[in-house]
């Protein structure tokens, strides 16, 4: 039954490891070499989630050491992808930022972790129950469960996308109200017109407010949006760099882009998936905060649903 209940533990590891690795529009981690190196990580996570119940019952107590020794090693993968994205974010025209790059590392390590949870789960209730079936349906709401964590919140959850005009008064440019930069050339004021689009990002509460003003979130709307629909933008072409810019008086973000595919309801369905980072998340949820009392606007105010 010991090795029945590792076997099963090692499936539903792997299986979880794989349905938690998504390479979606943004292409990360890329083909084929981020899968194989995720997936043998995943691999040795769930063999040691697996083994671990197991190791008890045998009163092999060594294999608390090791457990704990294997479980420390899955920071590293957090440093490895760290790296990874600081290095190719050295020569990226538009950048994701240190808090996306952050968020993207913690992600790899806690998907190791939740692929070890998923093993241990299966292979443990395996050997408690004494019964592979009901090892295995435990195993698949600990798998379930890890996949629910896999989501996150995104911008269309907390804020209101919509197309807005650009407009120039004088050489100064603008969204609709929120002015955005000079353009001092009449030539690259004629391309803005021509090429670029507008938008406006309305934040639904005053957490959402306060997620959308910090700068590790506006890098990620600006990087996720050029990287999904296309950059005009070369080296030393400072016109068609995307900009985003806050009205102070009421947190909506304006945002000027120059895209290749530059349709309004495509660009406004990038925005809304553009995920909302941990780090937006923690600063809003913090209790040393300004009181602004309960109800909707509170800062006591829960997420959008």
């Amino acid at each position: 039954m010991l090795w029945h209940a590792v076997a099963l533990g090692m499936v539903a590891g792997v299986l979880a490891r794989m349905l938690l690795l998504s390479s979606d529009y943004r292409r990360y981690p890329s083909l084929p070499h981020g899968y194989l190196t995720h997936l043998s990580l995943g691999v040795i996570a769930a063999a040691v989630g697996a083994a671990a119940i197991p190791a008890f019952v045998r009163g092999e107590w060594t294999a608390v050491t090791f457990l704990v020794v294997v479980a420390t090693q899955f920071r590293e993968i957090r440093d490895m992808e760290r790296q990874t994205l600081r290095a190719i974010d050295e020569t990226a025209l538009v950048p994701r930022g240190p808090a996306y790059i952050e968020g993207i590392a913690r992600v790899f390590e806690a998907r190791s972790y939740l692929t070890m949870f998923v093993a241990l789960v299966t292979s443990g209730s395996t050997v408690l129950t004494g019964s592979a079936l009901a090892g295995g349906l435990l195993g698949g709401l600990a798998l379930l469960q890890a996949v629910k964590l896999k989501t996150g919140r995104t911008l269309g959850e907390i804020a209101v996308v919509r197309e807005a005009p650009l407009r120039f008064q004088g050489p100064h440019l603008y969204v609709e109200d929120v002015y955005i930069m000079n353009v001092g050339l009449a030539r690259e004021r004629d391309l803005l017109r021509q090429h670029a689009r507008g938008f406006l990002i309305e934040p639904r509460d005053a957490r959402a407010r306060d997620a959308l003003a910090e700068p590790g979130q506006r890098h990620a709307i600006l990087f996720e949006l050029v990287n999904a629909l296309g950059m005009r933008k070369d080296t030393a072409e400072a016109v068609w760099t995307p900009m985003l810019r806050k009205n102070a008086d009421t947190g909506r973000l304006a945002l000027v882009a120059a895209v290749v595919d530059d349709d309004p309801g495509t660009m406004v369905r990038v925005l809304k998936r553009v995920p909302v980072l941990e780090s937006a998340r923690r600063g809003v949820a913090s209790p040393a905060g300004p009181e602004r009392g309960a109800g909707k606007d509170g800062a006591g105010a829960p997420w959008p649903k």
